[in-house]
């Protein structure tokens, strides 16, 4: 309770601050934080009790790109998981492919834009694509590395219970793995809303919070683009702090584990 008041403390401290460095600076490209929330709130939580009070800009803006990066983000999470078990549990075939796999995780995602519009066009496809591709690389060099790591005694364990493939991987190496997956799929979180963002500044697209931005700033509407950048801060604490909650509770074994080798 006091780290999480002490957390709250520095929030409302650096919010006062900005909030008095913009007052007296006055200048049109940095409003207020108070001006910046009044808008969010007319913008997209000001509607019905029907609705949330989600306004009709919020569920044609907020909820399609959050639809997005979650199909994106799945897709890529399951492929990498699936990968990474498949590669970490052939040592051979990692070490063929380790380099190959280095040097795409290294090519930033944005280069390669103009690849996935001629293969996919602009649109729907081309953005589960692209976000699909930019986080599946921690999640599957995360899982990988975790399968690798299975202590040998826990394999050989395995062999004097003869337990089948199946088995060993069900019972010892996705477990031993699991610590390492979920920092991978913590990284992959951030990141895919990061990419959701900025497939939506593409041309072809017509809604989003990405769109949004790209329309404040060619109307020079900077309150609503400065409401869109805070609102995107916002929404990616609370899916870190959620995914928080999930991993303590998945990997509560683990956390234990540790604190009685400590």
């Amino acid at each position: 309770m006091r780290t999480t008041a002490l957390r709250w403390l520095v929030l409302v401290v650096l919010v006062l601050l900005w909030e008095a460095a913009t007052t007296l600076a006055a200048s049109t490209f940095f409003p207020t934080p108070s001006v910046i929330v009044a808008r969010m709130h007319a913008m997209w939580f000001s509607g019905p009790p029907s609705t949330l009070f989600l306004t009709d800009a919020a569920i044609g803006d907020i909820l399609p790109s959050l639809g997005r990066m979650a199909a994106g983000y799945a897709g890529g999470a399951l492929a990498g998981v699936l990968l990474g078990l498949a590669l970490g549990l052939s040592a051979r075939v990692y070490d063929y492919l380790d380099g190959v796999l280095q040097f795409l995780r290294a090519i930033p995602p944005p280069a390669l834009i103009t690849v996935f519009v001629v293969v996919f066009g602009f649109g729907l496809r081309m953005q589960l694509a692209f976000i699909m591709f930019s986080i599946v690389w921690p999640v599957l060099l995360n899982t990988a590395d975790g399968a690798r790591s299975v202590e040998p005694l826990h394999l050989q364990t395995c062999q004097v219970f003869r337990l089948s493939r199946g088995e060993r991987l069900m019972k010892v190496i996705l477990p031993s793995a699991l610590p390492k997956v979920f920092a991978g799929l913590r990284l992959a979180l951030s990141l895919s809303l990061i990419v959701m963002v900025f497939s939506e500044l593409l041309p072809g697209t017509t809604n989003g919070i990405g769109f949004q931005l790209t329309y404040a700033y060619s109307t020079f509407d900077l309150p609503a683009m400065w409401a869109g950048i805070v609102l995107l801060g916002v929404l990616g604490y609370l899916f870190n702090e959620l995914f928080l909650v999930v991993e303590r509770r998945v990997l509560a074994w683990h956390h234990t584990a540790q604190q009685l080798v400590g």
